[in-house]
C-alpha cells in the first residue's frame, strides 16, 4: 500500500484501515489484515488478497500484478506469530510421530490416517496453556497446526513444496490445505502416476509466494477447494501459466478432496 502512496488512517499490531480503493469516503472502510495478508472492505463486503489489491489499483491482470510485487521484492511471510491470535507468543516444546490417541482418530475421521508419517505430532505452549496438535511444516520454518478444535499457523506462513526425488520433475501438484494433500497421497497409488512434486499453498494469499514455484513447471495439476475462493485461484493461475489442469471435477459435489475422500 506504502508502494501507491496509501497510508493507514489508524492502526495497531493486527489491522489497519484505509480509505477504500474504488471511490471517495470520509470513514475508512478497507481493513487490512497484516497476518493473513487480506483486506476487506466494509462498504462493499470484498475481501482482497495482495495480489487483487494491486490489480485494482493498477488495473491489471494477474501476470502484471505479480510482476509489480516481484520487483517489489514481495514476501508475504509474517515472523513469530499465532496466526489466529493477536500478539500471542508461543514454545514448540517438542515434535514427534503422530502417536497420541486423540490424533489418531483425528486422522482417521479424515480418511488419511495411512499418511501419518507426512506429518508430526506437536505439543506446544501458548502464554501458560498447553496443547498438542497435528504439525505440518511450511517453507519457512512455520508450522500448521490442526486438531479438532484449532486450525492455526505457528510462526511464518508460506508454502510447503515436497519434492519427489532430487531430479527436476515437469509436474507439480496443488493443493490449498494439507489435508488435501493427504487425502491425495491415500488414493495416489489407485487414481493417479506420476512423477510430480507437490505444493500445498496452506491458504490461497499465498499465491505470490508460489508463483516462483510454479513458473518452473511445465504442467501444474490443480486440486483446489469447490467454494469462490477456490475458483479464482484456479483462473488466477489458469491465466498465468500453460498447461494447468484443474481436478475439481473428480469432488464437484464437495467442497473439497477430503471431503470427497470422507463422503
Amino acid at each position: 500500500m506504502e508502494s501507491y502512496g496509501l497510508f493507514p488512517v489508524k492502526e495497531n499490531k493486527r489491522t489497519a484501515f484505509y480509505f477504500a480503493l474504488d471511490r471517495q469516503e470520509k470513514t475508512a472502510s478497507l481493513s487490512v489484515d497484516f497476518i493473513k495478508n487480506t483486506a476487506f472492505d466494509f462498504g462493499t463486503g470484498k475481501i482482497y488478497d495482495v495480489i487483487s489489491i494491486v490489480q485494482a489499483i493498477n488495473k491489471c491482470n494477474v501476470s502484471t500484478a505479480l510482476e509489480y510485487l516481484n520487483k517489489l521484492d514481495f514476501s508475504p511471510t509474517i515472523d513469530n506469530v499465532v496466526e489466529t491470535n493477536d500478539g500471542f507468543t508461543y514454545n514448540v516444546l517438542k515434535t514427534i510421530d503422530v502417536e497420541h490417541p486423540a490424533l489418531l482418530e483425528y486422522l482417521k475421521s479424515r480418511g488419511v490416517l495411512n499418511c501419518k508419517s507426512l506429518i508430526k505430532e506437536i505439543h506446544y505452549k501458548i502464554e501458560d496453556k498447553y496443547y498438542f496438535a497435528i504439525a505440518f511444516f511450511n517453507n519457512s520454518g512455520g508450522i500448521e497446526v490442526r486438531n479438532k478444535y484449532s486450525k492455526i499457523c505457528l510462526g511464518p506462513k508460506d508454502v510447503t513444496l515436497i519434492k519427489k526425488g532430487n531430479q527436476q520433475n515437469n509436474e507439480i501438484v496443488v493443493f490449498e490445505g494439507f489435508f488435501d494433500y493427504l487425502s491425495y497421497k491415500t488414493i495416489e497409488d489407485d487414481k493417479f502416476s506420476s512423477d510430480a512434486d507437490y505444493l500445498v499453498f496452506n491458504s490461497t494469499s499465498m499465491l505470490l509466494a508460489g508463483d516462483k514455484i510454479l513458473k518452473k513447471y511445465k504442467k501444474i495439476s490443480l486440486f483446489l477447494d469447490n467454494d469462490k475462493t477456490g475458483k479464482t485461484v484456479v483462473e488466477q493461475i489458469r491465466n498465468s501459466y500453460k498447461n494447468v489442469e484443474d481436478f475439481s471435477w473428480m469432488y464437484q459435489h464437495y467442497k473439497d478432496l477430503n471431503q470427497w475422500l470422507i463422503r
